[in-house]
């Protein structure tokens, strides 16, 4: 389906859970965050259901994420259910990596395609000092497993800081060049607003290209978009791809196919756009499919031209990154 830009939107990421086993610095507080029941969340059910009225509208990709997808216990069967439906063409899944070696052949055999590991230091006591709580040999273990199963491609999505970690960035290069990984260096964002964002520690993609190149050679033959928001480059002699997403310095809305719906039910067009359709409320209230879907072409429709995260979250934007899904 296309959107009031003549975009066509045909991906779905779903957001399966507010609920995280990390906490990182530039996305959940410290303490964590109430759990206020199951109640609040959409039931396995509830997903089914919108996802197939989504892909009736023209979605083929979903991605489940979080918070931590791999904390909610029927994500497993969830896979499998939307990884069967009719058109549907790939089923992904975004994971801080913690949890997914212990269940990647489940998740193999359930139809994922696809995983993405965020990963923003390959130093043990650095990756501990974003995360909080998170143990560094338990992300290579689960990067080594879907290597070892066949997933293709395996993505690493690294948000680049100055001053915490914009001193990895050759160290990350080397990994796509010695690796089949795909490795994309993302923007530092404002999303949600905590104190952990500081506009000082942004940069710019441009900057991070140019580190790079000083040491090895990015080939064009890949440049341009993939599946995503990434500008993708070839390393010469390389096993994996770099790839470069510049949300704050060159946003890629043009080229936006994607809707998201929160954990609580919430479709919402746009990382950035505050605007949202509850559509977990329409349920719980009755409403039948011919009304949800057009509620879903309502979300595209309504699709923002582009994001204006240059001018920050906003204090009339209070939802952080964890409840519209990563």
């Amino acid at each position: 389906m296309m959107d009031c830009y003549g975009r066509e939107i045909n991906y779905l990421r779903v957001s399966v859970t507010d609920r995280c086993n990390l906490r990182c610095q530039y996305c959940m507080p410290a303490e964590g965050i109430q759990d206020s029941g199951h109640e609040r969340i959409l039931t396995f059910e509830q997903i089914i259901r919108l996802v197939k009225l989504a892909a009736e509208c023209g979605v083929r990709k979903v991605r489940f994420t979080g918070g931590e997808p791999l904390v909610r216990k029927d994500i497993v069967k969830l896979i499998e259910a939307v990884s069967s439906m009719p058109g549907m063409q790939d089923v992904s899944l975004t994971t801080n990596g913690i949890c997914f070696a212990d269940m990647a052949d489940d998740l193999k055999r359930a139809g994922l395609v696809r995983v993405n590991f965020s990963l923003d230091s390959l130093h043990a006591d650095r990756f501990r000092y974003i995360t909080r709580l998170g143990n560094i040999s338990d992300v290579w273990r689960s990067i080594e497993k879907a290597l070892a199963i066949g997933m293709m491609p395996v993505k690493i999505n690294t948000v680049v800081m100055k001053g915490v970690n914009d001193d990895e960035i050759l160290d990350f290069a080397r990994l796509a060049a010695e690796m089949p990984v795909h490795v994309r260096f993302i923007e530092f964002m404002p999303v949600g607003d905590l104190p952990f964002y500081q506009e000082e520690r942004l940069v710019n993609m441009d900057e991070v290209k140019r580190t790079i190149k000083s040491s090895y050679q990015l080939l064009n033959g890949l440049a341009g978009r993939g599946n995503g928001p990434a500008k993708v480059y070839q390393i010469a002699g390389g096993k994996g791809t770099i790839g470069f997403i510049s949300a704050m310095s060159n946003h890629f809305c043009g080229d936006c196919n994607r809707i998201r719906l929160t954990a609580d039910g919430r479709l919402r067009s746009c990382l950035f756009d505050k605007r949202e359709i509850n559509v977990k409320a329409a349920m719980d209230r009755g409403t039948g499919d011919d009304r949800l879907a057009i509620m879903i072409r309502q979300a595209i429709r309504e699709k923002p031209d582009r994001h204006h995260m240059e001018k920050g979250w906003g204090a009339d934007n209070s939802r952080k990154m964890y409840q519209i899904g990563g």
